[in-house]
């Protein structure tokens, strides 16, 4: 899965909607939405700063490392 986005738990917990924090942050609703359904394949600092400071946390609640899972050895006998 590698790098997920916690934007949706952030807003959450700060009970603020994507077109606030757009509104708040300078950014589309449809830029948001990209990065909140985790289908974004990279993120600017300065997006992330802003985020951070609109939503008061840190890069660490907004990103998470999931590893992923390690597929069993194949047991090909031939």
């Amino acid at each position: 899965m590698g790098i997920v986005v916690n934007l949706d738990v952030q807003m959450a917990r700060r009970k603020v909607s994507l077109t606030v924090l757009a509104e708040r942050v300078g950014l589309t609703t449809a830029n948001l939405s990209v990065l909140k359904q985790n289908h974004a394949r990279a993120i600017r600092f300065s997006t992330l700063d802003v985020l951070c400071a609109a939503l008061e946390c840190q890069p660490g609640d907004l990103l998470e490392y999931r590893p992923d899972p390690i597929p069993p050895p194949s047991s090909n006998t031939t």
